[in-house]
């Protein structure tokens, strides 16, 4: 480094530096000397004889004057850095305060991120000027009995009030206890399937659990939480929808608004694209740093793991361990299977677009994302808990890099670069997979045919196999064989074919098709529809496993061998995160969704189909086999008769009442 500074300082001070002077020619002329003697010459460095032609007055008093300003600057840069840094904090802050006082309900969500980004900076400067006073004041209570006696008071009144919670939340939503049961149920397995069960540590194990809880609630319940990340999911929508701009161009609107591939697969490039930038700046390392932080202080396990499942967040499973791939020969069986497991646990950023494109919740597929990495590392510690002894216990000495980009422009065209392979094993896999898919149908109903059963396939015999699973994260019984069904496409074939088909459930819900044609559900409810969304949330799937083990071994291939050991353990712990954190959402799910003033609805003329207009129509149809022609009623209230509303509602769907 040394070596390089001098470097770049070489043409600088080259010519003066080098002969030990301060630039003759230029005291010469300042004292007024005869220049008839030798002359220095600034620009091949020597000098020059009586007769030469000398270098021009304006070009050394140029020189001379770009070398102190030069000086001058260097001396000052931090001060120039400092100014400059005011000047531009000065101009946002005027910004802001500006669109505040414009309409500040228009500019609170740039007013919440500026509070948030001083927040952390605040935080930098006290953890800065007195974290190290603050520790050694702290340090005498970190070993008391006191502490102790806290933590246990504390543990204790934790599960009293959840105790307490669940019997007043669930007297009046029944269901909820199915998927508490359904927690239960999988933790429990995932004990019996445990490496050391006398070595499980209970503190990771359990503050792993309360984090995804809390965050639950924050995202699912509360209000703030839940607008901000609906909010949220909005702009990443909206944000995705600039990939338009870029593919229309390139290959036409018609092929972008007809064709899966056109439609979908370019958002993975924007995506990547983006990304990409962001790892330049840094914002993603410090995010993933902040991220990390926060669930090694609280759950006890080390820098390295934890770094790995928060960019799991963020980034695939074979991006992910890059972050820390400098210490994966060193690091310990147990921090393996959590980097495998939150690969497992989690989808990347750029899918996170493709879904979103799909029609699917936007705020669930970023909460079930986030809630997944605490709940990945207390799954992990419970199947494969740790009896090594780790080299890396604290986060000093792990370090992110930013890339090998030199500039933003080259990290834009890298991360679009990268994306291109992505969407092509995209593409290849749903080409073989379907075909593979539509194989196994064929041979399946072939087979069916010879002892008489009728439309056996692959999803018939997943919604039976896989329905108890299903029930237990809290679905409703008419509802499970369709995700038992979507479940069994995931883990066997992969997650983007099984949100294909739930999206086209969503679509059918929110067309208005009838709910049950010839005995056959089309759709299922909007619970069914959060929780299956919380438990396709991850890569926990077989063919998976290749990739893991091909993007672990190329970075460490002496311990293949190892990692082989332990990939289908970290698969069935990834797959049990992804429906833990379905059980925990059929907890904390309540309808949100406006009730619907069906008498003033259906009084209004409508052509096309939609969810309401099923929902009113359905009231409408109940009613008169209830009370007749005379007197429908709606939500429990008595309304006048209309016979339009039949008309309408006839006109749409067949009903007994129709005739």
């Amino acid at each position: 480094m040394e070596e390089e500074k001098q470097g770049g300082q070489k043409p600088i001070f080259l010519a003066t530096l080098e002969n030990g002077v301060e630039n003759l020619g230029m005291e010469f002329l300042e004292e007024g000397q005869d220049i008839d003697g030798p002359v220095w010459d600034e620009e091949r460095g020597t000098a020059l004889d009586a007769g030469a032609t000398p270098t021009p007055f304006w070009r050394r008093r140029l020189q001379s004057t770009s070398l102190k300003a030069r000086t001058f600057c260097r001396g000052h840069a931090e001060l120039f850095r400092w100014i400059l840094l005011g000047l531009m904090c000065t101009a946002y802050s005027a910004f802001v305060l500006t669109a505040c006082l414009l309409d500040f309900q228009r500019a609170l969500a740039l007013f919440i991120i500026t509070c948030v980004v001083f927040f952390f900076l605040a935080h930098s400067l006290f953890k800065k000027l007195l974290g190290k006073k603050l520790l050694r004041c702290l340090k005498p209570l970190s070993n008391s009995r006191l502490n102790l006696w806290l933590k246990r008071c504390l543990g204790v009144a934790a599960l009293v009030g959840l105790i307490l919670w669940l019997a007043l939340d669930t007297s009046q939503r029944p269901e909820q206890l199915m998927s508490f049961a359904g927690i239960c149920v999988f933790i429990i397995f995932l004990f019996a399937c445990s490496k050391h069960h006398l070595s499980v540590s209970w503190r990771a194990v359990l503050w792993g659990l309360a984090m995804q809880f809390v965050l639950g609630i924050f995202v699912i319940r509360t209000e703030p939480g839940f607008v901000a990340f609906q909010w949220l999911g909005n702009q990443v929508k909206i944000f995705l929808d600039y990939t338009v701009a870029g593919s229309s161009f390139v290959f036409g609107e018609t092929l972008v608004k007809d064709v899966f591939a056109f439609q979908v697969l370019p958002i993975i490039i924007f995506f990547s694209c983006v990304m990409s930038i962001f790892y330049y700046m840094g914002l993603m390392q410090w995010l993933i740093l902040k991220i990390s932080w926060l669930m090694q202080v609280t759950m006890g396990t080390t820098a390295t793991e934890t770094l790995s499942v928060a960019g799991n967040i963020f980034v695939s499973q074979t991006e992910a361990p890059l972050l820390i791939r400098p210490y994966l020969a060193d690091m310990t069986l147990s921090e393996v299977h959590v980097v495998m497991t939150g690969g497992y646990a989690t989808i990347a950023g750029s899918l996170l677009g493709a879904y979103i494109s799909f029609g699917i919740d936007p705020a669930s597929l970023i909460a079930a994302s986030v809630m997944a990495a605490p709940c990945a590392l207390a799954l992990s510690k419970l199947v494969y808990p740790e009896v090594e002894e780790s080299k890396s216990r604290s986060e000093e000495g792990v370090k992110l890099s930013y890339g090998e980009a030199q500039n933003l422009l080259e990290a834009a065209t890298t991360g679009a670069a990268i994306s291109v392979g992505v969407i092509a094993n995209i593409a290849a896999n749903l080409i073989a997979f379907l075909a593979v898919l539509a194989f196994i149908n064929a041979a399946l109903s072939w087979l069916g045919e010879m002892v008489d059963i009728q439309e056996l396939s692959f999803q018939l015999i997943c919604s039976y196999v896989l329905r108890p699973v299903a029930f237990m994260l809290g679905v409703e019984w008419a509802d499970c064989p369709m995700v038992a069904e979507m479940l069994g496409i995931k883990l066997f074939l992969n997650e983007f074919v099984a949100y294909q088909e739930l999206s086209k459930y969503k679509n059918k819900r929110l067309e208005g098709v009838e709910e049950w044609i010839g005995g056959k559900k089309q759709w299922i409810s909007i619970r069914a529809e959060i929780i299956t969304t919380f438990a396709l949330c991850g890569f926990a799937n077989f063919s998976s496993i290749g990739i893991m083990l091909g993007g672990l071994t190329s970075m460490v291939p002496h311990r293949k061998s190892e990692f082989s050991k332990i990939v289908m353990s970290a698969l069935l712990t990834g797959a049990c995160v992804s429906l833990v954190n379905a059980c925990v959402a059929g907890i904390l799910y309540v309808p949100r969704e406006a009730e619907i003033d069906c008498f003033s609805f259906l009084n209004t003329s409508f052509i096309n189909s939609s969810y309401n207009t099923y929902v009113c129509c359905k009231q409408v149809f109940q009613s008169m086999e209830l009370n007749g022609t005379s007197s429908p009623s709606f939500v429990g209230s008595r309304m006048e008769f209309v016979p339009e509303m039949l008309i309408n509602c006839c006109r749409l769907y067949n009903h007994t009442t129709c005739v």
